[in-house]
């Protein structure tokens, strides 16, 4: 049987011919590759080899380099690049020119974004944006283009394929927007697909979705796949063959068996050991450094005292809480419509608790959330705030209500102003609330050092930290004004695990001594059952099931639960 010519080995015939040799086998060697910026070497020495119809995963913190490796083998880099070998099926990646690099992406290799909603182009439609890439590497006309994004869009099992290509970005789900990015990696049909952190930013039930997705295509297509991402319980799920990175070196390498669960290395078992655990709930998390410096952690656990929390009166109160949004009208003289957002939802908060709030995308968190500090007006409803009715709250009632309730937001660079240093952001509350006069400056750096920042960090500006040192800018900004109530809208999720573990470790240092309430909302089911007392769960806008945590997770009365449940990334011990 004559084999179909992709269209890599239409550009470059002496592909085919090198393919025939190796059997189909070897996609990707790299031998000895080192990246640097001026004289700042961010990946160094580093040897891998990927083979067809296999999985290979790239585990690490941010800064390990594994963004910088996937890039530097796509030529989207402008960095200084060496290796002894560095070849794409015999193409020598190193000295191939721009021209030639550009065709082989798309067509040989592709690569999936962690982040569809910057990666695609919001001024075009989402079908237009995958006939793009088909009409840049085959010879079909704009027709032939458009039947193949639609047979692409079923394959990555988008809903109503046909009306889906002529969606705008924004018009999709973020499941549906990572379905799209996938249907444009394979366009052309790429014997090597690069997935960098694909799944980060997608509810549990989602990820699994999109992970049984991308290995049901890699064995259908016989792809070899290098699956970046920080998430070692995703590995366990996708990967074959396991590379540990840190700081630009190569910490560990072997299949998943011998790194997941014979681990000889420091730095794996640390990423191991600080996720948050599903049995039990230690008073701390182990952190990447305890197990690097190995440091003896505290295995105390902790147990919610009910009976304290629940015989005290609500700090907080939700009765039968509705927000609506219009969803536009039936015609040009028809009644508006209305989604219903949050719909008839009843819970109540009790002063030092954490109340866990999970649920998908679109479940209405983070309405619920900004409902309660009056960034969304409420339909319907009453919030009540120790005893007195909020619902309505306005003027100088709402002002001294946001010093009482604060939120730490999900992405903490796009909420600090970058304009501002951090001496200004964490004053600026105190001036506003009129708090602290005179000992402003002194409580910043106080504040600095309560989140494990140095004093001298009041100078610089946002741009200048970390992903999780800025999240503990944010938690410090929110500490200013003294409030007794914390909401904490994924503040964690898109850290990584170690990051992560020392963020979680601090709001619970933070809670035992200032006493505070936690309203924790997540995706991430296994995150806020370790951090929570009670926990609800929201779907569609209703409350689904509510209760204490532990017994939310072992015995869900919901079936939605036991799917979220269901869906977490675990590793097998």
């Amino acid at each position: 049987m004559e084999r179909k010519r992709s269209p890599t080995t239409k550009l470059f015939p002496e592909l085919s011919a090198f393919a025939y040799l190796a059997g189909m086998s070897a996609i990707l060697d790299i031998q000895n590759l080192s990246v640097s910026f001026g004289d700042k070497e961010v990946v160094s020495q580093l040897s891998l080899s990927l083979e067809a119809g296999k999985t290979t995963a790239i585990v690490g913190e941010s800064g390990s380099g594994k963004s910088v490796t996937s890039l530097a083998i796509m030529g989207l880099l402008r960095a200084s690049i060496a290796a002894d070998q560095l070849s794409f099926q015999g193409i020598n990646l190193l000295s191939i020119s721009e021209e030639e690099h550009r065709k082989l992406r798309g067509s040989g290799m592709a690569m999936i974004f962690q982040e569809p909603m910057t990666a695609l182009n919001p001024s075009m439609r989402c079908g237009d944006q995958v006939a793009e890439i088909i009409l840049q590497h085959t010879n079909l006309n704009r027709k032939e283009a458009m039947e193949r994004a639609l047979e692409l869009f079923k394959e990555v099992q988008i809903p109503n394929p046909a009306e889906k290509l002529k969606a705008w970005p924004h018009e999709m789900s973020g499941g549906q927007r990572q379905r799209v990015m996938i249907a444009m990696a394979l366009a052309c049909s790429p014997q090597l697909l690069i997935a960098d952190e694909p799944t980060t930013a997608l509810d549990v039930t989602v990820q699994k979705e999109i992970l049984k997705l991308i290995n049901d295509l890699k064995t259908k297509r016989n792809m070899a796949v290098l699956f970046i991402t920080h998430d070692l319980g995703v590995v366990a799920e996708v990967a074959d063959d396991v590379l540990v990175m840190y700081r630009g070196q190569m910490k560990e390498f072997g299949t998943v068996d011998q790194v997941l669960y014979h681990s000889k290395d420091a730095y794996t078992q640390g990423l191991l050991e600080c996720r948050p655990p599903l049995e039990n709930r230690p008073k701390r998390l182990t952190t990447v450094a305890d197990v690097m410096e190995k440091r003896t952690v505290n295995r105390q656990e902790v147990h919610s005292d009910f009976q304290r929390i629940e015989k005290q009166d609500p700090l907080l109160e939700i009765d039968n809480l509705e927000k609506w949004f219009p969803a536009g009208k039936t015609s040009l003289f028809g009644t508006a419509e209305v989604y219903k957002a949050v719909n008839q939802v009843s819970v109540k908060l009790y002063p030092g608790e954490t109340l866990g709030l999970v649920g998908e995308s679109g479940c209405g968190k983070s309405t619920l959330s900004r409902c309660l500090v009056h960034l969304h007006e409420a339909n319907a409803g009453e919030i009540r705030w120790k005893g007195k009715d909020i619902t309505h709250a306005k003027g100088k009632e709402l002002r001294a209500l946001r010093k009482e309730i604060q939120m730490i937001f999900q992405d903490p660079f796009a909420s600090l102003n970058p304009r501002s240093n951090v001496s200004q952001i964490l004053t600026e509350p105190m001036l506003v609330h009129g708090l602290f006069k005179g000992q402003r400056k002194e409580r910043a750096k106080y504040l600095l050092k309560r989140v494990g920042l140095s004093t001298e960090a009041l100078h610089k500006y946002p741009h200048e930290f970390s992903g999780g040192q800025r999240q503990r800018i944010g938690i410090a900004r929110a500490l200013a004004v003294e409030p007794e109530l914390l909401i904490c809208d994924e503040s964690v999720s898109a850290l990584d695990v170690s990051v992560q573990a020392q963020v979680l470790n601090l709001l619970n240092e933070l809670k035992e001594e200032f006493g505070f309430s936690y309203l924790f909302i997540s995706h991430d089911l296994s995150v806020v059952k370790y951090m929570s007392d009670h926990l609800m769960v929201m779907r569609a806008g209703l409350l689904e099931e509510y209760g204490r945590a532990e017994e939310v997770y072992k015995n869900p009365t919901s079936a939605y639960t036991a799917k979220l449940i269901e869906s977490i990334p675990k590793i097998n011990s």
